[in-house]
């Protein structure tokens, strides 16, 4: 064991650090306790004999496997090694990694897989080749039933691509990681094209235009470190519980009594929390910036975000309250005026349904005008795509709490967690307003003849009237709570205290479906 690793090594830091990068070893060493690593077939060799493979047969094979803790909670990981065959996979290769998907999935721990290699090893055909095939298998039986989460510090190509693309997480590093179903070459040779590695699968690109990557790392170091941060809030699979973490901020260790006012005492709020009081600007084109309301409500306001430079009109991350890990979605009225599109209803269709899948409870924050409105949206597809988050929302199960800020008009409002769409608590500042559309574009289609009859400035006065009236009258939050579509209007400063008490009355929640095989999502 000693000389497999020895020898093999030295030389993988000379080749690996010259280009700013860290060995396979040296990666797991960063991410795992120290100590903790269990490494399994580090003997193992190819047996391919052409084109004088027979005559290099390194122990290893390219791959580094096996087990150990992350801040004393068992993991899985592998990770390729580049300096051997170019971290190419083959038979022996894929095996290596299938044996430990497999030991993964039988202890109910979570599996890292650092990928850094050129795609199927050429000169095993496919004996290399199925060996995706057997990985592809393993992510999809995994899923759902333990956290996979792949780490792309190298190049990922062809088929490679698709292990990590099966995951629940995808994090890369700038500068080294790359990941491409064909390469610049090719891409060249076919079309005639002319793009660089950086431009075309680099972690900025896939973290900011395709939305693959769900962390762009500035090194190798951070990404993990992200990946150990991620962890702190995932179960070690869908039976069991996230850690439960208390606060280190005082004030956010106990719960006021909201009492028959459903308001927290001003002298036992804190400043952020007190300061959502004046938040809401006057007027409703004046965005402000989600993040505020989610740090004021969440522990320690710690909020890790995932797919943050993606489909920036909608915020999605992990943060607790009281200590336990929650899944947060929410409209973010700086971008697009947090109106969903096609990329952020997928985006948040796939966290909603991670969460759900790991039994995490979803928050979500509602600021939404409704869905963004463009021949490119229809045409891509808008009605199908926008459709899997109606779906993620209706098949969850989990604890849902969902809390409107300002505006929710008409489909979106359905869509962002509305109560008969399967939430279990819902609430609403006073400055909500709940309505088919805003009572501006309400008057205009409503009053369209009476105003069109009158001179410019009298119907200036009748609209201002008119608007002033289908306000009051429809869209606000108190017409939704008189039907009992709304669980309760709320002091946006008692925010917190009132998700925490609707979490820990929803902590034992028991729900159940029909049984079926699947359902046919509209992907």
């Amino acid at each position: 064991m000693e000389q497999a690793v020895g020898g093999g090594e030295e030389n993988a830091k000379a080749r690996q650090h010259a280009k700013g990068k860290q060995t396979a070893r040296e990666r797991i060493d960063m991410l795992l306790d120290p100590g903790s690593f269990v490494e399994i077939d580090a003997l193992v060799r190819h047996q391919s004999t052409a084109f004088g493979l027979d005559r290099h047969r390194p122990e290893g094979d390219g791959v580094v496997a096996g087990y150990g803790t992350v801040d004393g909670r068992q993991v899985c990981v592998f990770a390729q090694d580049f300096s051997v065959f170019g971290g190419s996979l083959g038979e022996a290769h894929g095996r290596k990694i299938t044996k430990v998907q497999d030991l993964a999935l039988r202890t109910g721990v979570p599996i890292i897989g650092m990928s850094d290699g050129g795609g199927a090893r050429i000169q095993e055909g496919v004996a290399g080749l199925t060996q995706f095939a057997e990985i592809f298998r393993r992510n999809v039986e995994a899923s759902g039933i333990v956290p996979q989460i792949a780490l792309i510090l190298g190049p990922s190509a062809g088929g490679a691509v698709y292990s990590p693309a099966l995951t629940d997480f995808v994090v890369m590093a700038h500068g080294t990681s790359h990941m491409f179903i064909t390469g610049p070459d090719v891409i060249r040779e076919v079309t005639g094209e002319e793009i660089g590695f950086e431009e075309l699968g680099g972690a900025r690109a896939h973290a900011t235009r395709s939305g693959v990557a769900h962390y762009l790392a500035a090194s190798e170091a951070e990404a993990i470190e992200y990946v150990k941060a991620l962890l702190t809030y995932l179960p070690s699979n869908n039976l069991s519980d996230p850690p439960v973490i208390p606060p280190d901020n005082p004030a956010h260790r106990s719960l006021s009594p909201l009492g028959r006012t459903g308001e927290v005492p001003a002298g036992e709020l804190t400043p952020a929390e007190s300061a959502l009081d004046t938040l809401i600007p006057a007027s409703d084109s004046i965005p402000y910036d989600m993040r505020t309301v989610i740090e004021a409500t969440v522990d320690d306001s710690e909020f890790c975000e995932v797919h943050e430079l993606f489909a920036g009109n909608v915020i999605v991350g992990f943060a607790r309250i009281e200590g336990h890990a929650i899944g947060i979605v929410a409209n973010q009225p700086l971008v697009a005026a947090g109106a969903l599109d096609i990329d952020a209803s997928e985006k948040a269709a796939r966290f909603v349904r991670m969460c759900d899948a790991f039994g995490l409870p979803i928050w979500t924050v509602v600021d939404v005008p409704g869905f963004l409105p463009g021949t490119d949206q229809e045409w891509d597809g808008i009605i199908r795509r926008g459709a899997k988050l109606i779906y993620a929302y209706a098949e969850a199960t989990v604890p849902m709490v969902t809390v409107i800020t300002r505006k929710a008009y008409g489909g979106a409002y359905i869509v962002m967690g509305s109560k008969l769409l399967g939430a279990d608590i819902n609430l609403a500042w006073p400055s909500a307003q709940i309505a088919v559309m805003g009572a501006g574009g309400a008057v205009g289609i409503l009053h369209r003849r009476t105003l069109a009859g009158l001179d410019p400035g009298a119907a200036t006065a009748e609209r201002a009237r008119l608007t002033a009236e289908y306000t009051d009258t429809l869209v606000n939050p108190y017409e939704a709570a008189s039907r009992g579509y709304l669980d309760a209007v709320i002091r946006p400063s008692s925010t917190r205290a009132h998700v925490a008490f609707a979490l820990r009355a929803l902590r034992t929640k028991r729900a159940t479906r029909a049984p079926r095989k699947h359902g046919n999502i509209p992907l």
